[in-house]
């Protein structure tokens, strides 16, 4: 067991030892009908020093976070919390800020009668310290069967993972309260109360020109994101920064969001990106949103993806391109970075998957139409990635549920910047 594995159940076991004391002398325990649910980490701009939670509850309670160094337990700080929304029930949100990097801190949210349990998080690092994150693709569909398989395989196959990034359509249906249900209970309430969850609105996530009412509520952003022209950008648009890596969330439902003035909508984006790409502090950037600019589907294409946002991309030199939507999985990069070795590449990688388990046709037709390559291609498999970053490497791993290895590769950057695949 890593140093990081044994820090995290120790205070695992800390906190359920401190829960257990605590309740005999603290509020009384809430029902199982009335006690909050739906408790998940969302990302701040800096989560070294701040952590922002959002919950429902059905009782009419003031909303409250609790949290404590978990080593001075009796060093709790209560944050009042927000109302965020009101579907299913109340939905709240606190943001714990002033803390330690790195550090373990216990928590729990309610309304100063009913709480939640007592779990624990822990705070990014100020530096780069290597970390593992997981991506997932669309969910979407067979949530509570193989959406839950790859979300408990990815996490038994790494539990010291710290973050997850959902690349879009969480949900089928945009406004299903059995639906997000199931998506909760599919990476289960000590995955989304332990870990901060990096998550990409797809085009699922609107019902015809309006976002889901789920969404802002849940996933509040850090107030950091694009302009607020048109709709539904500044709630779906944001980064953060976690220990070496800018995470860049942008999105891509122009369709649906702003059918009339598109383009500006897009440029609007581009002009932010360059931004945060430009005054990124760190060695790595991952960006992340639904739609691929190169399709791996025969009948799809997202030009204008591409003429707003590849250019940038590229001129940044971009490490990662997470993205969804195709219900098919595919690897590649523009043809102009490929090497004389087939094995290496160089420049952003772009990658498209799936977790559920609707699948499409595909096709490498996008990809070589527009100027790229097909690394690795292929249809009919969920998978989960895995993607750990450590100094000037990071390495990629695509498995499936019974964890055969599908796609890999690494970014080394010791000398340069180079891409090699390693399966």
């Amino acid at each position: 067991m890593s140093d990081s594995a044994a820090r995290r159940t120790l205070a695992a076991l800390g906190t359920a030892v401190l829960a257990l004391t605590c309740v005999a002398v603290t509020s009384p325990a809430a029902s199982a009908a009335t006690a909050p649910e739906r408790v998940i980490l969302v990302p701040t701009a800096d989560p070294s020093t701040s952590q922002t939670l959002t919950w429902r509850s059905q009782g009419s309670g003031s909303p409250v976070l609790e949290i404590a160094p978990a080593a001075t337990p009796d060093q709790v700080t209560t944050v009042e919390g927000t109302e965020t929304g009101s579907v299913g029930g109340t939905f709240h949100a606190a943001t714990a800020d002033g803390l330690a990097p790195d550090t373990d801190y216990r928590y729990r949210v309610g309304d100063g009668t009913a709480f939640s349990r007592w779990r624990t998080f822990t705070t990014a690092s100020s530096g780069a310290d290597p970390f593992t994150f997981l991506y997932f693709g669309d969910v979407q569909n067979g949530i509570s069967t193989g959406g839950a398989a790859m979300a408990q395989a990815a996490l038994a196959a790494e539990p010291d993972a710290e973050l997850a990034v959902h690349a879009g359509d969480l949900v089928n249906d945009a406004d299903s309260e059995s639906e997000w249900t199931d998506w909760f209970n599919a990476f289960g309430a000590e995955a989304t109360g332990t870990m901060n969850h990096v998550t990409t609105a797809g085009n699922h996530e609107y019902a015809l020109l309006s976002l889901s009412d789920y969404w802002r509520p849940q996933f509040p952003t850090p107030g950091n994101g694009a302009s607020s022209w048109g709709r539904h950008l500044p709630s779906t648009t944001y980064y953060t920064d976690y220990q070496g890596v800018r995470f860049v969330v942008l999105n891509s439902n122009y369709r649906q969001a702003a059918p009339i003035g598109s383009r500006i909508w897009m440029d609007i984006q581009q002009n932010w990106l360059e931004d945060v790409l430009a005054d990124n502090p760190h060695p790595w950037t991952v960006v992340t949103f639904h739609h691929p600019v190169f399709s791996n589907s025969p009948d799809r294409d997202n030009a204008l993806l591409r003429r707003a946002w590849l250019d940038t991309f590229e001129d940044y030199d971009v490490d990662l391109v997470l993205q969804g939507h195709d219900h098919s999985y595919g690897r590649g990069n523009v043809a102009a970075n490929a090497t004389a070795d087939p094995a290496v590449q160089t420049g952003p990688v772009y990658t498209v998957a799936v977790t559920g388990t609707k699948m499409y046709d595909i096709s490498e037709d996008n990809w070589t139409d527009n100027g790229a390559e097909v690394r690795v291609q292929f249809s009919d498999t969920s998978t989960y990635q895995a993607v750990e970053v450590d100094g000037d490497t990071l390495r990629y791993t695509a498995r499936t549920a019974d964890g055969t290895v599908v796609d890999s590769f690494s970014i080394d950057k010791s000398d340069g910047k180079t891409v090699t695949d390693t399966l």
